[in-house]
């Protein structure tokens, strides 16, 4: 009976067969040979227990479906996500669509190299225009995009490297052997590590082509006490919902702590997709508990309403908050009869189209190289904003660090109420995209006014409020009382500040 050598066979990342002898057996006859070929048949490509001889091809690496036999559980939380979607936004395609046109195609993969960066790193696409013609493997932000990525080479625009070798990233430090692909630790996935708002951070800080920072919420963070490092307040902290169970069927005895790949923001699908009630319900969710309101009447009879950002780790509103708009709705009513109101839209109006002088809007604005208003992000050579901060890092040194996440505005802005109210009632109203910017994309043939309608329109919560004489009292630290006596206040925040009255950009005015 002869000697037989054993040996088994992985797909090489090229999705070529290698003859790979497995060290751990060696030389062995043909009958303990068999016996070990039937046992390896049963461990799914991991004959040797090696965790470092990868069976998957790359194209099935890169297909998010060949991940969801091993993470259902992340799987269906990724697929009704805005990554998920990121390359079927009709948006997103709409401001693609137009920005090529108007730049003759200059912009190139600005767009797409983060709504689908696998169909750019794979030469499939350059500009985004012919997506519909791609695998749903390679559009959106896919695991393998996140989970292969072994460096960030930059602040902004993607900067992510990618591995080559058939590895994915996580956050465990004690990965399972025998799994179908290389698996790693790396400090990019540790919600508890700086380096992975860095890999988040690389993606959600957008530099156009006039070198305007048109989207900076990993600059915000920055700026924050979420990013003490003591503290460990990551992005993934806030936007990965924490729970317990294991992170694949390959392991369902290893019980880990797992962060939802549902990544709850502010925007949301407009078009059908998966899970699409849940997503809008966690995306609310997540705005109710943003910020909180001081809404207070003086005797001189002016409302001030005062809003503090309690729970974002960056600004509000963040991400395009170009496109964002953020406003308070105020009515002041005297037996029923309305006396006062502000931020009040009419059916069928949009906030930017409405006449009142003393609107609180909250965005920023952007201006192309002569200093006009525009919308599109291509177009902009500077901008302004007036967002709220995220809690900054106190410091003795700058009294005025302890209310930059704290601000404030009186109404009526030129004159007082025409009578004492009885009753004061202030809601925070925000919108992902505003209707102004949807309208233009409608007027320009790239967005159909059907998915104009279809954006929502969040109301904040926590910031919303109802002030009677009853209820109002005043401010509870003795400064601010002994400064403005007059006070009468409600609020859902635990301190009162007096604050420098707050910026409006219901209008963008160089």
């Amino acid at each position: 009976m002869g000697v037989v050598r054993f040996a088994y066979y992985h797909d090489d990342m090229d999705g070529t067969k290698t003859d790979s002898p497995c060290p751990r057996f060696g030389n062995i006859g043909p009958v303990m040979a068999l016996g070990i070929a039937v046992i390896a048949l049963g461990l799914v490509g991991s004959a040797c227990g090696d965790n470092q001889l990868p069976t998957m091809t790359k194209a099935e690496l890169m297909d998010p479906a060949a991940c969801e036999t091993c993470h259902p559980q992340q799987f269906k939380a990724w697929s009704g996500s805005m990554h998920a979607y990121a390359a079927e936004d009709p948006v997103f395609l709409a401001m693609n669509q137009r920005g090529q046109r108007e730049t003759g195609g200059a912009l190139g993969d600005f767009c797409v190299k983060c709504h689908a960066p696998i169909a750019v790193a794979e030469g499939l696409t350059t500009d985004g225009l012919n997506l519909a013609s791609l695998s749903p493997s390679v559009k959106g932000v896919t695991c393998y995009f996140c989970h292969s990525a072994v460096a960030v080479q930059g602040t902004h625009n993607n900067p992510l490297k990618l591995t080559t070798d058939g590895s994915l990233f996580g956050p465990f430090n004690d990965p399972v052997a025998g799994t179908p692909h290389r698996s790693s630790y790396s400090p990019l996935f540790d919600p508890t590590r700086p380096e992975s708002a860095a890999a988040c951070g690389s993606c959600h800080d957008i530099v156009n082509q006039h070198g305007t920072a048109i989207e900076r919420t990993y600059s915000e963070w920055q700026e924050t006490v979420f990013s003490d490092l003591k503290l460990g307040l990551t992005c993934g902290r806030c936007h990965m919902t924490q729970s317990q169970g294991p992170a694949s069927t390959k392991s369902a005895n290893k019980i880990r702590s797992l962060g939802s790949h549902a990544l709850p923001g502010v925007d949301v699908a407009l078009t059908p997709f998966p899970q699409a009630d849940a997503q809008r319900q966690q995306v609310e969710s997540l705005l109710n508990d943003t910020l909180v309101g001081t809404l207070c009447l003086t005797d001189s009879l002016k409302i001030e309403v005062s809003l503090e950002n309690i729970n974002a780790g960056h600004s509000v509103a963040s991400g395009a908050s170009a496109d964002r708009r953020l406003w308070v709705e105020v009515i002041a009513t005297l037996q029923g009869r309305v006396i006062y109101q502000s931020g009040v839209v009419p059916e069928g109006q949009s906030v930017e189209t409405i006449d009142d002088p003393d609107l609180w809007l909250i965005r920023d604005c952007f201006f192309d190289e002569a200093r006009r208003p525009v919308h599109m992000f291509w177009e902009a050579a500077s901008f302004t904003s007036n967002q709220i901060p995220g809690m900054v890092k106190p410091t003795v040194l700058d009294p005025s660090s302890f209310t930059k996440s704290h601000v404030a505005y009186r109404y009526p802005q030129a004159t007082a109420l025409p009578e004492k109210p009885d009753r004061i009632t202030m809601k925070v109203f925000m919108r992902p995209i505003g209707d102004d910017v949807l309208r233009d994309l409608v007027a320009s043939g790239d967005l159909t006014d059907e998915i104009r309608a279809r954006v929502p329109q969040f109301s904040l919560a926590q910031a919303s409020l109802e002030w009677t004489p009853q209820k109002g009292k005043a401010p509870t630290d003795t400064q601010t009382r002994a400064r403005l006596p007059e006070l009468s206040c409600v609020s859902t925040s635990t301190q009162y500040f007096v604050l420098p009255p707050a910026v409006s950009h219901a209008r963008c005015n160089p």
